[in-house]
């Protein structure tokens, strides 16, 4: 079966949903596509980017009380007075906040690696849900009601079933460009960000910017689902946006398949459905009250971890016959214009006198070399010699402690690969750093970075 077949067949699905199914399970299917809207951003953050993140639901708050304060306020600043009392005025308002303070944070939180990146998350996440419940002008912890709904070309989306198609419009957008994005020159740059980014920032990827892309596109995803959220329950308060939620998020992803787009909207859906059931029967099984599902979803988490690392949705792929298509070579496209070539002897790279010591190890002393065009030069030495910290210290992995490197007759000890790399020098590994969630097709394409200029939009758009 081919792929679109199958989801033809889904969308078929999505559009009976609401005129035969009970008010209760569209309501349900309502938020599975509200909580799958947040956990595409995590899988593009978390599953492909290796960023952790426990923050996005505060997202959600900045969007759904941004749209909350605009919609009901009677009284504006005179700069936002035009977007008043409009919920897509105030969508607009909410994206454009969000990526600034996305901007904001992401310049601070993204520096941090290893556990202090998701600890740097949980920080700003539970700062934010504070805000939320202390600001009078948000209602407090009892929050703002009177929210209007939304209007599509004059028609009122006044009850669950109403709104759905919009829900669900938003996710699949969201979903198809961030297909399109993954499978794009910028996409290639974010996929190589887990567990590839010294060799991408050799290839001049920068690597620092596509980790802010897919922050800020996750906090853009979170602030829409806000912003649905708000004007369909027409009221706000900061409890759906406290830490404990954006855990759950998490899960929804590493459930559904953290590196799986489609997974999103899988692990949504498990998690929101186990939860109302286990809601309803845990209680009954142990005789008292008690959020007994949050122990369940603990076990679960271990269970997945153990057992299905890459989550349900590859599971679930196994079950449904369809037809992968394969990327091929286009065998009539033009190839790649070449760079002009230095004269025959010319002398493209020196080193002087490279010095590099790690505290009182000297790895490299006083070594020079100098490599002529349409020369092969070989470094020599056994296991231990400094080889590869030599190679490190001329691209740019590293840098000299002392000591001078030139290409093409410019000074680069103390520059970036990446840098180097836009300049016309680049290098291979010595242990070949191919990433094996891409193809070779697609790892082959990332030593091409540099030849395309498309951005994030282009990609998302198939522009």
């Amino acid at each position: 079966m081919k792929p679109r077949v199958v989801l033809g067949l889904f969308l078929a699905l999505l559009l009976v949903v609401p005129l035969v199914m009970p008010p209760f399970y569209v309501t349900l299917l309502n938020y599975i596509g509200l909580y799958a809207l947040v956990a595409l951003g995590l899988v593009l953050l978390t599953g492909v980017g290796g960023l952790t993140s426990f923050g996005q639901a505060a997202f959600v708050g900045l969007g759904a009380y941004t749209t909350a304060v605009l919609t009901t306020a009677t009284e504006l600043p005179a700069w936002l007075a035009w977007a008043g009392g409009s919920p897509w005025l105030a969508l607009f308002v909410g994206l454009v906040f969000t990526a600034t303070v996305a901007l904001v944070l992401g310049s601070m939180t993204l520096r941090l690696s290893g556990h202090y990146l998701p600890l740097g998350t949980i920080a700003w996440g539970i700062s934010l849900y504070f805000l939320f419940g202390t600001l009078e002008t948000l209602g407090g912890h009892t929050g703002l009601t009177g929210i209007p709904p939304i209007a599509v070309f004059g028609y009122e989306l006044t009850d669950g079933s109403q709104i759905f198609y919009l829900i669900w419009v938003f996710l699949l957008s969201a979903v198809f460009t961030t297909q399109n994005l993954l499978d794009s020159r910028e996409g290639r740059a974010i996929r190589a960000l887990k567990g590839g980014m010294v060799m991408a920032e050799a290839m001049g990827v920068d690597t620092a910017r596509s980790r802010m892309v897919i922050f800020v596109i996750a906090a853009l995803h979170a602030c829409a689902s806000g912003w649905l959220y708000a004007h369909m329950q027409r009221f706000v308060n900061p409890t759906p946006f406290g830490l404990h939620i954006g855990i759950e998020y998490l899960f929804m992803a590493v459930v559904g398949g953290a590196g799986q787009v489609w997974g999103a909207l899988l692990g949504a859906g498990v998690i929101t459905i186990a939860k109302q059931w286990l809601q309803d029967l845990l209680p009954k099984l142990f005789g008292q009250s008690g959020n007994f599902e949050v122990i369940f979803f603990g076990l679960m988490m271990v269970v997945i971890l153990q057992r299905a690392r890459e989550g349900l949705w590859p599971l679930v792929a196994r079950l449904v016959p369809v037809r992968a298509t394969r990327r091929t070579l286009d065998a009539a496209a033009e190839p790649l214009p070449r760079k002009p070539l230095p004269a025959r002897g010319e002398v493209i790279l020196e080193a002087k006198e490279v010095t590099r010591k790690f505290g009182g190890l000297v790895a490299n002393n006083a070594m020079s070399l100098t490599v002529k065009a349409g020369e092969i030069l070989a470094l020599i030495g056994p296991n231990g010699a400094g080889k590869s910290t030599m190679f490190n210290q001329i691209s740019g992995v590293d840098t000299p402690t002392s000591g001078e490197v030139l290409f093409l007759g410019q000074s680069v000890a103390g520059h970036g690969s990446r840098e180097i790399a836009r300049m016309g020098m680049s290098r291979t590994f010595q242990h070949v750093k191919l990433l094996p969630t891409m193809s070779v097709l697609e790892n082959v394409a990332i030593g091409a970075h540099l030849r395309g200029g498309k951005g994030v939009f282009p990609a998302a758009w198939r522009l």
